[in-house]
């Protein structure tokens, strides 16, 4: 293990990332003195792929309210999630429309390596009979997994970074095209990716396509998303998750939103924020879980305080809410950090349960290190 120099206090660690050069201390104690820092390390991490390094904010542009960033993208810019422009005055959408999916999708045979698996419908006893095709594992069925190549965040560690690369010839998919990869085999969806928020237009239109084909089967419709979405949009996710037996899995990257500006490039308010406002319906359906949260153990910035201080909020909302913590394997920007380790691990679990929370659970335990 080679130790790193925090560019702010000087002060040496062994998981620091050389290419963002600031320790957790510092974010946590020095904020103002290393946003700078921060700014310009995400910034050179989005001009090399030809993305805007921060949401627009042109007094003069047209407003896009489909996320939480709220770009007001000026004339000839693009928005931070790279498929919105400004053209000649009107907002012109290059993905994320009924017409228009910037997007791939695979079949997923269950029970499948889902951050829900331990808890929802096709891969546990939740759900059945209503929601679920057998009293445990649906076996021989399959998940329809659709991955859309765009993000709110800006992650540095981000574990899918390649959606980042643009296609010479970019493929599209309309919703209609989507809808028809739900065969008799399909009992669920799980919209993820870079993270569909960007494009849960063409993800909304398409389930409802499904819904309206598949009338009298099971197709449970998930989310697997940072939060950051306008509400009214959001609204409609629930309501599709709760009406199919599907679920919302929230990534919680951290808590301090000066870690997730730091991490993410992004502050995490609206993610918090909606959280919140999900765990309202779990009433009305308590099995299978309608809420789900998880979070990325990314050595040397997110900590045991940093998962007791998520585990406390989650718990303020409702102590039943299945919480997954995740191993890190080193990618993108944060190549040089080393895997999630057993102690890091079982630490943010013991803090999870110590916060009241009553279905925390490790997963990817096959990555962690000794």
């Amino acid at each position: 293990m080679s130790y790193k120099k925090c560019i702010n206090c000087g002060d040496v660690y062994p998981e620091i990332s050389s290419f963002l050069g600031i320790c957790l201390k510092c974010i946590r104690t020095d904020f103002d003195n290393v946003l700078s820092v921060i700014k310009t390390r995400h910034s050179e991490s989005r001009r090399k792929f030809n993305l805007p390094e921060r949401p627009p904010k042109n007094p003069n542009g047209l407003l896009c309210k489909i996320c939480g960033n709220e770009c007001k993208i000026g004339e000839g810019e693009t928005g931070y999630c790279g498929l919105r422009q400004n053209v000649n005055g009107k907002l012109y959408h290059l993905g994320g429309t009924k017409y228009k999916g910037l997007a791939y999708w695979y079949y997923d045979y269950l029970p499948t390596n889902c951050c829900a698996d331990w808890v929802c419908a096709g891969c546990s006893y939740s759900g059945y009979p209503k929601y679920s095709y057998s009293k445990g594992a649906e076996y021989h069925k399959k998940n329809l997994s659709v991955f859309y190549k765009a993000c709110t965040f800006n992650c540095l560690f981000c574990q899918n970074w390649d959606f980042r690369v643009k296609d010479k010839n970019p493929v599209f998919l309309t919703s209609d095209e989507l809808a028809k990869a739900v065969d008799e085999n399909t009992s669920c969806i799980c919209y993820f990716g870079g993270d569909p928020t960007p494009q849960l237009l063409h993800a909304i239109s398409t389930t409802k396509t499904v819904l309206a084909n598949n009338k009298g089967k099971i197709v449970r419709i998930c989310w697997e998303t940072n939060g950051n979405m306008n509400r009214n949009l959001l609204k409609v996710m629930a309501e599709l998750s709760l009406e199919s037996g599907g679920c919302i899995k929230f990534d919680l990257k951290s808590f301090d939103e000066r870690i997730n500006i730091a991490l993410c490039g992004m502050g995490n308010k609206k993610t918090l924020e909606n959280f919140r406002w999900v765990s309202e319906f779990i009433s009305q359906r308590p099995d299978p879980p309608l809420l789900i949260a998880s979070t990325l153990l990314v050595p040397g910035y997110i900590d045991a305080e940093e998962i007791s201080k998520i585990s406390r909020f989650i718990a303020s909302l409702n102590k039943e809410i299945p919480y997954k913590l995740l191993a890190f394997h080193p990618q993108f920007y944060f190549r040089d950090l080393q895997v999630t380790s057993n102690k890091l691990a079982y630490d943010s679990l013991s803090a999870a349960k110590d916060a009241g929370l009553k279905n925390a659970d490790i997963g990817n335990k096959h990555l962690l290190k000794n």
